[in-house]
């Protein structure tokens, strides 16, 4: 089952290098400029919220007709443009299990993904491999990060809950080492 997938857009960036932008002119996700348009069911990808996006929040993408949605914002404008939209969205916020970007701006760094990124691990996690590949597919680097998370990915989506899930980052990542950078 081919998930719906959907970014807001905050314009924080350049739009000619930005993943939600590329990949909705290649008709691989849903573009949106407003809130307001946004779909009314299903899950924000945001990483502040601190609920992790585990297996308990799947049946809602793929059973219960939900959608899986990414904010696109500029890493260095993360706080307020969290804050600001899930202020007005009733969608669920979650956040990744810790990955490794394999975009060029944040290349290795362990959680800083670029949009499709994110959404392409979301959808892995669900099960839906071979969508996580088309939406990758058009990022010269996009399979680079399949290769480059693939143990990870196949551990985190094999759990059995989001507890399982917090715990199984511990052993592919130093995470008390990364809060101190």
């Amino acid at each position: 089952m081919t998930l719906k997938v959907h970014s807001l857009w905050l314009a924080q960036d350049d739009k000619k290098k930005n993943t939600a932008v590329i990949s909705s002119k290649r008709g691989d996700i849903v573009l949106h400029r407003k809130v307001s348009t946004l779909p009314k069911k299903g899950i924000i990808l945001e990483p502040l919220c601190g609920k992790i996006f585990g297996p308990e929040d799947h049946d809602l993408l793929t059973k219960k007709n939900g959608s899986l949605v990414a904010l696109d914002c500029s890493w260095k404008q993360i706080e307020p443009s969290v804050d600001k939209v899930m202020r007005q969205t009733r969608l669920q916020g979650r956040m990744l299990p810790l990955l490794l970007a394999a975009n060029p701006v944040n290349w290795g760094k362990p959680g800083k993904l670029s949009t499709i990124e994110a959404l392409a691990a979301a959808v892995y996690l669900t099960g839906n491999q071979g969508q996580a590949i088309d939406l990758l597919s058009g990022f010269s680097w996009g399979e680079r990060f399949l290769q480059l998370n693939k143990e990870p990915l196949d551990e985190y989506a094999a759990a059995k809950s989001s507890k399982e899930l917090v715990e199984l980052q511990f052993e592919f990542f130093d995470i008390e080492h990364l809060r101190e950078e």
